[in-house]
């Protein structure tokens, strides 16, 4: 059984809306080649970082798309008996 933690959309609003106010107050840089094509962009790590993670969610999200979907009392019901939450 897998058990993917979704939570609230309006905390995953935020989440971005907080992240594209931080990357739009960098200025964006581009590598350009020499006609002035933009070839390469040039980011913050931790952004970098941040989009890494991203699509690694969303690969996860991917390949569990298929998996049935575990409710959140269910899974905090099996969590307790199992001893991994407090009763």
């Amino acid at each position: 059984m897998h058990v993917l933690h979704r939570p609230p959309a309006s905390f995953d609003r935020r989440c971005e809306a907080a992240r594209m106010k931080r990357m739009a107050a960098t200025r964006n840089r581009f590598i350009v080649d020499e006609r002035g094509k933009k070839v390469s962009v040039v980011l913050p790590v931790d952004d970098y970082e941040e989009m890494l993670e991203d699509l690694h969610d969303l690969a996860v999200v991917a390949e569990r798309r298929h998996e049935p979907i575990v409710a959140h009392a269910a899974l905090k019901k099996r969590l307790k008996a199992g001893g991994l939450l407090p009763r």
